[in-house]
């Protein structure tokens, strides 16, 4: 077993902060078990008391609450989520190889993992605490400080209140039916289901309604930015802050590079539309897209889990390219070319999906 539990074939990007993603083979089942789920952190990972833990909900609210563990668990109903979690990051190392990203993690497809999450609904707690007119967004607050913010500050994000009050939004305290992970985020985390990772803070401490969205840094360091921008020098506004996932999809077999025999080769991966949308289509290609087939494709759960595909293609001796798109519930279908969306910190990858083996006769 690897760091944090892990399986020791993680690719592991960083070990403080641990930055890890399983290899694309091991993501085939609908729910990733706790040792294949991907790591993404800013900061050292806290290790919190859960007994002295209590949960504060403030801000714009007629009833300020401060909540224990027990107490979270006695008043409200519990309430359970199938969910994908991904971060916007995920297949960088494509955008890398069209252009160089400095001082970024060169993501493969494995930044993303789904989970059954169980908890309390978050919309059950902002009732409890009688959210005001005026709450327009709800900020959230970990315990982990990242020194990626100057100066360092805990990590925090928000999102809009319609967003907050749907149902399927959690405070998770489990994750495949057991207990929530020091490595994700224990004893309590946000999740937001169709919205990117980094909007479902860890190591929950502090919940609060306000008008307007946080100011914490990493609410808009999460921001694609126009090609010519500096990463360094741009002002919260300069680029377009992410909330929901952007329809994409990933080829997690065969490997990239595999060395096949010539004939019938199964192709396998996912599609993940992201916000409250579905994918209605996969199209694959074994000749670098001049013609494609429908892949097979699984029916979402709900509209926040990827779905899984396959299709045999009969590929011919020599090196091929596999290509893979999507095309979700509103007609969108993935752009070509990741030049089309390269972006100087490398977010939101959703180029067409594209892998490299040999085949011998």
């Amino acid at each position: 077993m690897g760091t944090w539990d892990k399986r020791g074939d993680m690719v592991v990007h960083e070990v403080e902060p641990y930055n890890a993603e399983p290899p694309p083979g091991a993501l085939l089942d609908q729910i990733t078990p706790l040792d294949t789920f991907y790591g993404r952190n800013h900061g050292p990972i806290p290790r919190i008391d859960a007994a002295s833990w209590r949960l504060r909900v403030d801000g714009l609210v007629d009833r300020p609450l401060e909540l224990s563990m027990d107490e979270l668990q006695r008043r409200f109903p519990e309430r359970t989520v199938v969910a994908t979690l991904q971060c916007a990051g995920n297949r960088r190392a494509d955008l890398m190889r069209f252009r160089d990203i400095p001082g970024q993690e060169p993501w493969g497809p494995g930044a993303t993992s789904t989970a059954c999450w169980s908890g309390v609904g978050l919309a059950n707690v902002l009732a409890e605490a009688g959210l005001q007119a005026q709450a327009a967004h709800i900020a959230f607050t970990g315990a982990d400080v990242s020194q990626e913010a100057y100066p360092p500050q805990p990590f925090g994000a928000s999102i809009p209140a319609a967003k907050a009050t749907s149902s399927e939004v959690l405070l998770a305290w489990a994750m495949n039916d057991q207990a929530l992970p020091i490595a994700h985020g224990a004893p309590l985390r946000v999740v937001v289901p169709g919205w990117i990772g980094a909007r479902s803070v860890k190591w929950l401490q502090r919940i609060t309604a306000q008008a307007e969205p946080t100011d914490n840094y990493f609410q808009t360091a999460y921001s694609v930015l126009p090609p010519e921008a500096d990463p360094h020098k741009t002002e919260p506004g300069d680029g377009i802050t992410l909330g929901p996932i952007t329809l994409h999809c990933a080829i997690l077999r065969p490997d990239e590079g595999a060395q096949l025999p010539a004939g019938p080769t199964d192709v396998t991966g996912f599609a993940f539309a992201g916000d409250d949308r579905t994918v209605a289509r996969v199209d694959v290609s074994g000749d670098g897209g001049s013609t494609w087939i429908h892949a097979d494709l699984d029916a979402p759960e709900n509209p926040w889990t990827w779905q899984h595909w396959r299709a045999t293609l009969t590929l011919p001796a020599g090196e091929t390219e596999l290509v893979a798109r999507a095309w979700d519930s509103t007609a969108a279908v993935q752009p070509e070319s990741p030049a089309t969306v390269w972006n100087p910190k490398g977010y939101a990858n959703n180029s067409w999906a594209r892998l490299n083996v040999t085949c011998h006769p």
